[in-house]
């Protein structure tokens, strides 16, 4: 049976939003989206989107930087 799509609620919250490039994280905090109370699930509007793209391609300096441990993944047997 398929759940009807109008009983998803939606908040407006700011998340952190991350992604990898050429190996390397990128950051952004304080982002506006609207995320599924159900799910979790993060929305962005177009213009949230476009400025992401335009924070992460243009070369300033970030507000802080964070280091972080990387593990890598193994199955435990």
């Amino acid at each position: 049976m398929k759940k009807d799509v109008s009983e998803e609620r939606f908040g407006e919250q700011k998340v952190t939003y991350t992604l990898e490039i050429d190996g390397r994280f990128v950051i952004v905090e304080n982002v506006p989206a609207r995320v599924s109370e159900r799910t979790g699930e993060r929305f962005f509007s177009p213009e949230t989107v476009e400025s992401l793209q335009r924070i992460v391609s243009e070369s300033k300096t970030p507000t802080r930087v964070v280091q972080t441990p990387v593990f890598e993944y193994s199955v435990i047997r």
